[in-house]
Formats: C-alpha cells, structure tokens, sequence
C-alpha cells in the first residue's frame, strides 16, 4: 500500500509513513513527528503509538479501513474504537473489503454517520476473469497432484500461492517444492516479522514462483501480479474461498484458482457451489473429446493416474532417504487431525447430498493434455469389478440340483428379484435426475411484471376469492391491523440464505475470539482459542472468562507490553533525541533580552568542570532543529556581526 501512495502521488509532495508491528518504534517515532500527509497503520502498533505519544489526532480528515470485515473478524475491534476515539466527528469514514456484507449493523460501533453503501458483490461474487478448476484425488495423494499441477500445467514464469492448513502443512510443502528444485518460499503467522517481510519480498519481485502460506499468514499479503491460487486444503467457508480465490485475477488479469478435493471435503464443495449459484459439473464427454487447451470453468475431474504414480514413486524414494520429511509428514498428520476438530462443519444437506453422488468415479480433467485423458483409469477398473455379479451365489456353486441349499438359494433369489429390480431402477432414474441437475444448467427467462400483462392482455380472468364467514372476517381483519406495512421488520431478509454467506460476526459477541473464519495455523493459536470459558445465557453459548487478572497483553510483534500500551518508550525516545523544543518562544524572547545585556552580568562557569559540562549542554541541547530556528539564529548572529563591526567573512572557493 505504501509503494502504491508513493508512486501514485510521485509528483504531489505528499509525504507517507508507514506503522507496522515488529518496526523499530523509534523510527516511527521519527516519522510521526515529520508530520505526514498519509499514514498506513496496523490497528494494534498504530494504537500503541497512539498511547505512548498522546496523539490527539485532531487533524485527521479521512480514515480507511481496508478489508473491514477482516480487521473486526480478527479482533482489532477494541483497537479501532481507540483510534476511531481520537479523530474528529467531522472525519470520513471509508469501509473496503472484497465481501463487505450488506447490513451495516456489525459495524455500528465504528462510528458511521449518514453511510452509504456501494456493493459490488452481489452480482459477482467472483471476478470475471477468474476460472476455477477443481482436482478430485485421495488426501494421501495431495502431494503428488500438486507436484503434477506445478510442473505439467503452471507456465515457467507465473506466481502461483499454495493455500495450506496449518503451518506445519506449510513447512512439509516447502520441503518437498525443494526436493522437486520448485523455488518457492513460505509465510505463516508465527514466522519472524524479518523473515516474513524477505520471503514476501522474494515472491513479488519474482525471484521465487511458488508462495506457500496459511489464511492467518496471507492477511495483509500484497501480491498485484498473481497468476495463480491452489487450494491444497480446501476452505471451510465459502467466504474464505472468495478471500483466497479473489487475490489473483486482479486488474483485467486472467487467472485460475485450483483446488484440491478429499473425501472429507466433498461436502464444503457443495456448500461453495450453493453459495455461488453455480451447479456441480463433473467433467463431460465432450470437455474430453475436445482439442482446445482452454478447459471449461468450474468442472471436476481427477489428475491422470500415470503422472500420480510416477510423481508417487518420487515421493516414496524421497521419505525412504530423507528422514526430516518423514517426520515432518507424521507431524502434518496430527496436525491436520487437530485442524479437523477446530475446523467448522458443512451444512445438513451438503452432506446428505454428496451420499448419493459417486465421488470416486471422476474422469481425468480437461485442463491435462488430450493424450491423458483416453488412458483408462484405476476406477474405471475397479467400476467394472464392482458391478460384476454372478449368476450363482456360493450356496449354488459346485451343488447338485437335488440338494437342499442349491433349492433354498434359487426360490429366495426367486423371491427377491423383484425387489432388486425395482432399487437398480430407483438407483438408475436418481443417477439419470442428478445428472441433469448437474450437466443442464437452467436458463432464466426474465420475469415479467403486472404491467407487462396489462398490455399484452384485454381481459384477465382471475379465480374468484373465497367467501368468508363474518366471524372468520373480523378475526382476519384482527391479525392484519397487528402488522404495520410501513414500520414492520420481518424476521429474516428475502435473500437470507445469500446473505449468509457474507455475514460478519457481531464484533460485540466475538470479540473474545482471536478468528472466525481462518482456522488456526498452529497448536499455540489453537490453544488460545479453546481456553477456559462459560456458558452464557443471555448470547446461548460459550464465552472467555475474563479473571482481570491480566496486567500485560501481546501486540502484534509478539512482545509483552503493558495493559495500557504506555510503555514509556517515547519518553526515553525523546530524552535521547532531544527532537522537543525545550524552550518555549517566552524563553526565546528571554534569550533575546540577555543578548542586549552587558558582558559584567552575564555569569560564566570559573571552573574546568563547570565549562565542560557547559560544553556538553550546549552540543546536545538542540540537536535537532526546526527551519525557524535556524533562521532566527543566523538573524542574531548578523546583529552580532554589524553591532561590533566585524567584516563578513569570505567565503573559500
């Protein structure tokens, strides 16, 4: 965001500042009282500046907040309240984000006047540009697709952010990018801010291809030029998979956003597809009989299985002769078991539904060559096993026709054949009905209205109203008066289910919680969220206990400061700098009169001690100064120069 101030406002004499957590604090004391035109602040060191200098902030004529939901949904409420606190009432308040929701209710508390809102999201979700590719396979061979994806897919020169769970996901993927001589780096949230900053920096100066990151570590990520988005362990929430999916595709740009599907994944799939109103497509014949590269948007299909077991057998060798792979892999084990618990479920009837589809029967997709994708596949075979049914049963097998099993078996199959007629039709017409639910996407004519009909139309014969009873009348007329049409607010919204999906949490309700949406990346963040709590009646769930017994809090660096951010940095800051004026204009006045006294009563220090502690006084005493300062000593020192008639003295060339 800085580089982006500076170079828009190049020629503008604008001076930008940058606060961020893990910054030396002395610097940005420096730039603080260089009076900048912009600052960009994290909520959290901005707050804590705040704090230690007493800023009042009265100046400030607009503030923005940039992704809004995630700056409240990751608990930097109470410090925006600070902040919002020291500006003044007749500020602009600027709300950005990719999914800003629509009930502005959630952000109440930040001080909003007369809001208006401009949505975008309500018609694409997405941007049009973007094309989304979806990989069915095993989790255990996650690795291996994405190894195939990277190397017979991604172009030589793109960027392209794996999107991992957990940061120990994120440490095993780097590992095995290096194995396979990928350059790629990593971001997850409990890296150091040093490191953090060269591994972004390495990405978007394109010295690496590959970023892997998890979604706490991706926050703030700035990454214009990005090509690419790989899911390697799909998203919980529809709204994380926006946040993830929406950083590339970026200013006209074209991009693809793949995801790798597991079996425990299917369901949060379906949920994707509900929320975007888009159907499930598994990959057609016809996508598989085409030439073109350009694949269909949003279909399913599976990684050829020639290029999973030879990217299979690699990773096989490398676990066997690299011991910190393998046990980096039995860590993302029990890592990805604590995630599954932490993560949230799937809706009811995403998961009813993806019992009755078949989720192991998936053609190669037509992103992959065509030379892949006539090959026969592992479940193919394993289809046609799994159909195959004898004519006899095992009582029948090598029995005589005179024995009593073989007579039992055929008047029970006898008996039952009608029934198992009947459920392989039943299983025929759902397969038939879900495949046109999913193939055929429905076409919506445009809905007309009662004026259209009023011309199109002489005469309407509409069916004629019941007749009532006076009683059942009056009692009608009763419950209708109850509702006022101008003032009555409805329970839920007509697009209560779409809205759903962008909704933001009460800050109010959830401020205790450090995520909401992004799971935790790390067992530590994870122990944090799940520590002791309450049940609370009147909000119907859970909430921390606040003992008050915690004097010191963690900012954003990681350090432990004080409760009160007052630290008293900035004293000692000053102190060392002297960058405070330590006269007042009184005292320079003073300083004047003593000018015009005579040399007798001016008082000189006699002794040695005396002058070199002058010495020191006067080297230290401003060591920085301000232009009018300067000015006005110049100024002072020429009447000196005229009032004793000293010549000026000349210049050396």
């Amino acid at each position: 965001t800085l580089k982006f101030i500076k170079e828009l406002g190049k020629f503008t004499g604008l001076q930008a500042a940058v606060i961020l957590g893990g910054d030396s604090m002395d610097n940005q004391f420096s730039a603080i009282h260089g009076n900048p035109d912009v600052i960009v602040a994290t909520p959290g060191r901005f707050m804590h500046i705040c704090v230690e200098m007493e800023l009042k902030l009265n100046s400030v004529e607009y503030v923005v907040f940039d992704e809004a939901d995630r700056l409240f949904e990751m608990g930097f409420g109470e410090q925006l309240q600070d902040i919002l606190s020291r500006l003044p009432e007749t500020r602009q308040t600027l709300l950005f984000s990719a999914t800003l929701p629509k009930v502005l209710v959630d952000f109440a508390k930040a001080g909003l006047t007369d809001p208006i809102l401009l949505r975008l999201d309500v018609e694409s979700k997405l941007p049009d540009q973007l094309k989304l590719a979806f990989i069915s396979c095993r989790s255990d061979d996650k690795p291996a697709a994405l190894l195939c994806l990277l190397k017979e897919i991604m172009k030589p020169k793109s960027l392209t952010v794996v999107f991992a769970a957990t940061k120990h996901h994120v440490e095993y993927l780097h590992l095995l990018l290096e194995k396979a001589a990928i350059s790629s780096t990593y971001i997850y949230s409990n890296l150091d801010p040093s490191a953090r900053k060269i591994n972004a920096a390495k990405f978007q100066n394109g010295k690496v291809s590959v970023l892997v990151v998890t979604d706490v570590a991706a926050r703030g990520i700035d990454i214009p030029q990005l090509d690419n988005v790989i899911n390697y362990n799909f998203p919980a929430k529809s709204k994380l998979f926006v946040h993830r999916v929406g950083r590339c595709a970026r200013a006209g740009r074209s991009g693809v956003a793949y995801s790798l599907i597991s079996g425990d994944e299917y369901a949060y799939l379906l949920d994707l597809h509900l929320f975007l109103g888009r159907p499930f497509k598994p990959t057609d014949n016809a996508a598989l009989n085409s030439d073109d590269d350009d694949f269909p948007d949003g279909v399913i299909g599976q990684v050829p299985e020639s290029l999973v077991e030879e990217e299979q057998s690699e990773l096989i060798k490398w676990h066997e002769n690299d011991n910190d792979l393998r046990n980096m892999k039995r860590v993302c084990g029990n890592a990805y078991k604590q995630y599954i618990r932490s993560r949230p479920g799937a809706s009811v009837e995403s998961v009813k539904r993806v019992k009755e589809i078949s989720t192991d029967s998936f053609p190669v997709h037509p992103m992959f060559p065509a030379q892949y994708r006539t090959e026969p596949t592992t479940s193919d075979l394993l289809k046609q096993m799994k159909n195959y049914r004898p004519q006899g049963t095992i009582f029948e097998i090598g029995q005589s026709s005179r024995s009593q099993s073989y007579n039992v078996m055929k008047s029970t199959r006898k008996q039952h054949l009608n029934s198992i007629q009947n459920h392989k039709r039943k299983l025929e017409d759902n397969e038939k009905e879900n495949s046109e639910n999913t193939l055929e996407e429905r076409k919506l004519l445009p809905t007309s209205n009662e004026d259209d009909i009023q011309d199109a139309f002489h005469s309407i014969i509409a069916p004629k109203k019941r007749k009532r009873d006076a009683q059942a009348e009056a009692k009608r007329k009763k419950r209708r008066s109850m509702v006022d049409k101008e003032h009555y607010i409805p329970y839920t919204a007509p697009d209560h289910h779409t809205e759903q999906g962008f909704a933001v949490n009460n800050f109010h309700q959830e401020a205790s919680k450090a995520n909401l949406d992004l799971t935790a990346d790390s067992g530590d963040i994870l122990r944090l969220q799940q520590k002791l709590k309450k049940w609370d009646s009147k909000k119907k769930k859970m909430v921390a206990v606040n003992t008050g017994k915690v004097k010191k809090i963690r900012d954003e660096a990681g350090n432990w400061i004080p409760a009160t951010y007052k630290s008293k940095r900035y004293a000692k800051w000053k102190e060392r700098s002297k960058a405070e004026e330590n006269a007042s204009d009184d005292d320079d006045d003073d300083e004047d009169n003593n000018d015009n006294e005579p040399q007798s009563l001016k008082s000189y220090p006699n002794t040695h001690w005396g002058r070199h502690n002058k010495k020191l006084e006067t080297r230290y005493k401003n060591l920085l100064k301000k232009p009018e300062q300067i000015l006005k000593n110049r100024v002072i020192k020429e009447k000196r120069r005229m009032k004793h008639g000293r010549k000026k003295p000349k210049r050396k060339s």
